[in-house]
């Protein structure tokens, strides 16, 4: 049974096990918030040229990107692409932080790994050189296990199993 408080009646281990994805979902949280205000505060990254900028960064990583079709497909709107992807981390990170629609939060933190590993750091090597497989994986057990203490989604499903509602 999830709780969306702490639980006085669990020994040391049964606590630390029941909030071990606690600290990865706080670290993957802040980080993909920093992220996103990053880039939405970089003068130069949000420019479909020049030193810094996502235009010139994706034009780099196309020739040696897994699947080049989808640099290709960014790079018809570098500009807005940069947007969506700072937008996009933002909508992840204070998902998984508040817990709110955890599960689909991890899904769209793990897109966007994904698609930076088959882009950007596709080619770096050896590939455990490259984070973005790590934050891949890191994403993986938040997917599985969604958010279900110390969240919004655990406040909500507590809230309609007091009332009678969905189970």
């Amino acid at each position: 049974m999830h709780t969306t408080g702490l639980d006085g009646h669990r020994t040391w281990r049964e606590t630390a096990s029941h909030y071990a994805l606690l600290p990865l979902r706080v670290f993957l949280g802040v980080t993909f918030v920093y992220a996103g205000l990053d880039k939405l505060t970089d003068s130069a990254f949000m420019k479909s040229g020049g030193t810094g900028s996502i235009g010139d960064t994706m034009r780099a990583a196309r020739d040696s990107a897994a699947i080049p079709a989808l640099v290709d497909l960014a790079l018809k709107s570098p500009v807005g692409f940069g947007y969506a992807m700072a937008l996009g981390e933002l909508a992840v990170g204070i998902g998984v932080l508040l817990g709110l629609f955890g599960r689909l939060a991890a899904l769209g933190g793990a897109l966007i790994s994904l698609s930076l590993w088959l882009t950007v750091s596709w080619a770096t090597t050896p590939y455990y050189y490259g984070n973005d497989l790590a934050y891949l994986m890191a994403w993986l057990p938040l997917i599985l296990a969604g958010t279900p203490y110390l969240s919004l989604d655990a406040a909500w499903r507590a809230r309609r199993r007091m009332t009678g509602g969905y189970r």
